[in-house]
C-alpha cells in the first residue's frame, strides 16, 4: 500500500502533467473541472464548537476552530474565485439531525443559505428522510404544504432548492426511483468543452434509519448496482467523467487528507463500483479523508473523498479532462480547513484561529440569513429548563450497546411524561441521541440544549405488549448490536447463548417479568413505527399518545434542585469472555 506522502507525489505531479507548454499547432491541455464538495452538514447553521487539528508552524498539530455556514460561504466563494469551471456538491445529510435555529423551521433555513452559496447537487442522506419523503419532496419543490410535524414557512414563503437532490436508489412502489438518479453538467473553456455525468446515492441502510411510516412503499436499492447500472447511459449522453455522490463513508487513520487503513460500509461497494467511475465523495460516517483508491484495487483507481462534519472541512477536488480523448487524465483533491473567528468550549477555554489555516471572514448576506432565523429562535432556545450535577456524554460512535447515564435519563423522563397514561416501561435508542448534555458552569441547562441532545422532532407513544411480545424485543435488540435504555426494566443477556434464550432474569418494577401478562411501553414514535429495525415494537396495541421527547425531558428537569446523573446496571451483559 502506498504511503500518505507517496500518494501526494503521485497525485501532485499528475496534475503538472497535463499543464505541460502545447507545442505549436498542438491543441491546448485537458481542461481543470473543480468539483468542490463537503457533506453531513446536519443544519449547523452557526459555528458548531469543534476544531479541527492542523499541522502547526513547527510541525506540532494545533486546532483550528472551524464551522458556521457564512463561513463555509466565503471558503467556497474563495474556491469558485480561483477555479474558472467549478460544481458545489453535497454528500447528504445536509439538513436533519439539525441544532433548533434550522429543525424548529424544518431546514428551510439551511436550504435557503444553500442556495445562496450556490451548491448545485446533493445526494440526499438518511436524515434527509427523517420527516419523510412527502416533506423532503416539499424541500426540493417549496411551498408551505404541512406533511408532518412542525410548521412550515414560519418566517417566510418557501421557495424550495434551487440544487437537484440525486438519490436514485429510492425505488417506489413501482419499480422506479422517487428521485432523479443522474446529472449531466458542461463546462467550457473557450470554444472546448467537457461533460462530467454524476450520480446520486443514499445508504442502503436508510430503511431502517428512518421511521417507516415516513417513506411508505419506498426501498433503498443496492448502491453498486444502482451506480453501475447508470454509468452506460451516461457515457452515451456524452459524459467525460463520471463523480459518485453517496451518503455512504468509511474511516481511515490520519488527519483529514491521508487514508491509511481505510474501513468501512463504503469499502465493498467501491470494490464492486464500474472502474469507469473517476471521483466518489462520501459521507455518513462524519469522518475526513482523501483516498487513492488504487491503493486497495489497481483496478480502480478511484479518488474517493469525505469531508468530516458540519461544514468544518470542504473538499477541492479537480479532475483534469482532455476534450480531444474524453478522459481524464490527471485528479487531486484537498480537504481545506472552514476556519471561522473561534469558540469557547465546554472546558472554558477559549480555541483562538491559527495561522495554520486559512482565515475567512462570514459572507454578509449568508450571516445575516443565519442572524434572522438565530434572533428568532432565540427565546425559546435560551430558556432555562433545569439543572443538573455534571455533565452527561453519549455512548461514543458505533457503540450502541452501551448503557449511559443519559440513556437513562430520557428513558426516565419518557417514563415521567407518560405515567399518567400507565406506562410501566420506557425505552430509548442510543442513536436517537446526538449529542452529550454539558450544563453550563453553573450546572444550567437551556432547551436548545436539550434540542441538540433530540433534535428529530420526535413524539411519546404508549402501547401495551404482553410478556412474550416483550421478550421479543429485548432479543431482537441484540440481533440489531443495540440495547435500548430502559426505564422501570432491568434485566441481564448473554449472546452466546442461542437466540431466543438470551435475555436473562428480565423484571419490571422489580417483579418477574410474565410472559402471559400484559405490560404498557412508553416510546419515541420512532421506535413504536419499526425504526432502527425493531419490527417486534411494531406489534404493540396502541393505547395514547405524549408529548415531545424535548418537552419530556424539560419537564423531567423543571425541579427545585440540581438532578443528577442516573446510575447504570440496569442492562447487565453476562456474555462469557473469549
Amino acid at each position: 500500500m502506498r504511503g500518505t506522502a507517496a500518494l501526494a507525489a503521485a497525485l501532485v505531479l499528475a496534475g503538472c502533467a497535463g499543464r505541460m507548454p502545447a507545442p505549436a499547432g498542438v491543441a491546448p491541455g485537458p481542461i481543470d473541472v473543480h468539483v468542490i464538495a463537503f457533506n453531513d452538514f446536519h443544519g449547523n447553521l452557526e459555528p458548531p464548537g469543534l476544531s479541527v487539528d492542523v499541522p502547526g508552524a513547527d510541525g506540532r498539530m494545533v486546532a483550528a476552530p472551524a464551522g458556521g455556514v457564512a463561513y463555509l460561504a466565503a471558503a467556497i466563494a474563495d474556491l469558485r474565485a480561483k477555479a474558472p469551471r467549478s460544481i458545489i456538491v453535497s454528500a447528504g445529510d445536509m439538513t436533519g439531525a439539525s441544532p433548533i435555529e434550522s429543525s424548529l423551521f424544518l431546514d428551510e433555513p439551511t436550504v435557503a443559505a444553500m442556495n445562496l452559496i450556490g451548491v448545485d447537487l446533493n445526494a440526499a442522506g438518511n436524515h434527509e428522510f427523517d420527516r419523510g419523503i412527502a416533506e423532503l419532496r416539499r424541500l426540493q419543490h417549496g411551498g408551505c404544504a404541512k406533511t408532518g410535524s412542525g410548521q412550515p414557512c414560519r418566517l417566510d414563503r418557501f421557495a424550495g432548492a434551487g440544487f437537484t437532490y440525486l438519490t436514485g436508489n429510492t425505488i417506489d412502489a413501482s419499480g422506479r426511483s422517487a428521485f432523479p438518479a443522474t446529472a449531466i453538467r458542461e463546462f467550457r473553456d473557450g470554444a472546448r468543452a467537457v461533460k462530467i455525468g454524476f450520480i446520486g446515492l443514499t445508504t442502503r441502510a436508510t430503511q431502517t434509519y428512518v421511521s417507516p411510516a415516513g417513506i411508505p412503499g419506498i426501498r433503498f436499492a443496492d448502491e453498486a448496482d444502482t451506480a453501475n447500472a447508470q454509468i452506460t447511459g451516461l457515457r452515451a449522453a456524452g459524459a467525460d467523467a463520471i463523480v459518485l455522490l453517496i451518503h455512504e463513508g468509511g474511516a481511515a487513520e490520519g488527519g483529514p487528507n491521508d487514508c491509511t487503513a481505510l474501513s468501512g460500509a463504503i469499502r465493498p461497494i467501491l470494490d464492486r463500483l464500474d472502474t469507469r467511475v473517476d471521483l466518489v465523495v462520501s459521507g455518513h460516517t462524519h469522518r475526513a479523508y482523501i483516498c487513492d483508491y488504487a491503493a486497495y484495487d489497481p483496478a480502480r483507481p478511484f479518488l474517493l473523498t469525505s469531508a468530516g462534519r458540519y461544514g468544518t472541512l470542504v473538499t477541492d477536488a479537480v479532475l483534469s479532462i482532455d476534450p480531444a480523448t474524453h478522459h481524464v487524465v490527471a485528479k487531486r483533491a484537498h480537504n481545506i480547513v472552514v476556519q471561522n473567528d473561534g469558540y469557547v468550549g465546554a472546558d472554558g477555554r477559549r480555541v483562538a484561529p491559527s495561522d495554520a489555516a486559512p482565515r475567512y471572514a462570514p459572507e454578509p448576506k449568508v450571516g445575516a440569513l443565519v442572524a434572522r432565523y438565530v434572533a428568532a429562535v432565540a427565546p425559546l432556545a435560551s430558556r432555562p429548563v433545569g439543572r443538573l450535577t455534571g455533565p452527561l456524554a453519549k455512548a461514543k460512535e458505533g457503540a450502541g450497546m452501551t448503557e449511559t447515564p443519559l440513556g437513562n435519563l430520557i428513558a426516565d423522563s419518557q417514563l415521567a411524561a407518560t405515567r399518567a397514561s400507565g406506562a410501566q416501561i420506557a425505552l430509548m435508542n442510543p442513536f436517537g441521541i446526538r449529542t452529550s448534555l454539558n450544563p453550563d458552569a453553573d450546572g444550567r441547562v437551556t432547551y436548545a440544549d436539550l434540542y441538540a441532545v433530540q433534535p428529530f422532532g420526535n413524539t411519546l407513544m404508549v402501547r401495551d405488549y404482553t410478556g412474550v411480545q416483550l421478550r421479543a424485543v429485548l432479543e431482537q435488540q441484540l440481533d440489531r448490536k443495540i440495547v435500548l435504555a430502559a426505564a422501570g426494566l432491568t434485566y441481564e443477556y448473554d449472546r452466546s447463548r442461542p437466540a431466543g434464550s438470551r435475555i436473562l432474569h428480565p423484571r419490571v418494577g422489580g417483579v418477574p417479568l410474565n410472559d402471559a401478562a400484559t405490560y404498557r411501553l412508553a416510546m419515541n414514535n420512532f421506535l413504536a413505527f419499526g425504526g432502527d429495525g425493531f419490527t417486534t415494537l411494531t406489534a404493540g396495541r396502541d393505547v395514547a399518545g405524549g408529548p415531545s421527547d424535548v418537552d419530556a425531558l424539560a419537564a423531567y428537569l423543571t425541579t427545585d434542585r440540581p438532578v443528577a446523573p442516573p446510575a447504570i446496571g440496569r442492562t447487565v451483559d453476562r456474555t462469557p469472555a473469549r
